[in-house]
């Protein structure tokens, strides 16, 4: 058959094999099933195949543009089969959308120990479902390096653009390799107390600005230099 042939080149060379399974495209014996038991029960009978021809070099996709639907399924298999697990919410949608949507399903499956490896599927640019997929990682603690950034929401207290610089803020040090954290706040009450433990940030004033490294004021500079000033104290440590 031709599952056989394919399974005599994958043992030849020594190639493993991703099993997919995509919620949209599911045989219809299965439809009496609901969702996410369907999508394992699937991807359970196509593992079975291949284990029948001798190959156990598996790598198990499940992915729906549910969310509910992925995660559910994935527990499912996590408890039925040892195989690694390849985690997405496919057609996960825009930019905006498919990052929310990424993070609920593959952050919490990862959370719970469930999940090898990840894609975070967006309709954008690839290198944006690449950095979404490292940051996703970084921010729940299974990726270390590079800066961790954070920053305030606006109130009534903000006196600069804050929006405008921490999105170059952000930008500017995307590539950094440095493992440390950066802050922007918007104003000197917030800024070195709430962000005290960051390695360096800035907080706004009216028309100028602080520099502070661990909570402790280190430069006063006007509005239009904080981005740079900030950057250059990055260079520093």
């Amino acid at each position: 058959s031709n599952l056989r042939a394919v399974a005599d080149c994958l043992k030849a060379h020594y190639v493993p094999v991703r099993v997919g399974v995509n919620g949209g495209s599911l045989d219809k014996k299965y439809a009496h099933l609901p969702a996410a038991e369907a999508m394992c029960q699937s991807a359970l009978e196509y593992c079975a195949w291949l284990e029948k021809y001798g190959v156990y070099d598996i790598v198990v996709s499940v992915k729906s543009s549910c969310v509910r639907d992925m995660i559910e399924c994935n527990r499912m298999l996590s408890r039925r089969c040892d195989y690694p697990l390849h985690l997405g919410v496919t057609e996960a949608g825009t930019e905006r959308m498919g990052l929310i949507k990424s993070a609920a399903g593959i952050g919490l499956l990862l959370l719970h120990g469930i999940g090898d490896t990840i894609r975070v599927s967006l309709t954008a640019e690839p290198v944006k479902e690449v950095y979404a997929g490292l940051d996703l990682l970084k921010a729940i603690g299974l990726r270390s390096g590079g800066v961790r950034f954070v920053s305030c929401p606006t109130c009534g207290r903000t006196a600069i653009d804050l929006i405008k610089i921490a999105g170059e803020v952000e930008e500017k040090l995307r590539n950094c390799k440095k493992d440390i954290t950066v802050a922007v706040m918007g104003c000197a009450v917030n800024g070195p107390g709430e962000a005290r433990e960051a390695d360096i940030g800035l907080a706004g004033g009216k028309g100028v600005g602080l520099i502070f490294r661990k909570g402790e004021i280190i430069r006063r500079v006007p509005e239009s230099d904080l981005v740079q000033a900030l950057l250059e104290e990055v260079e520093r440590l």
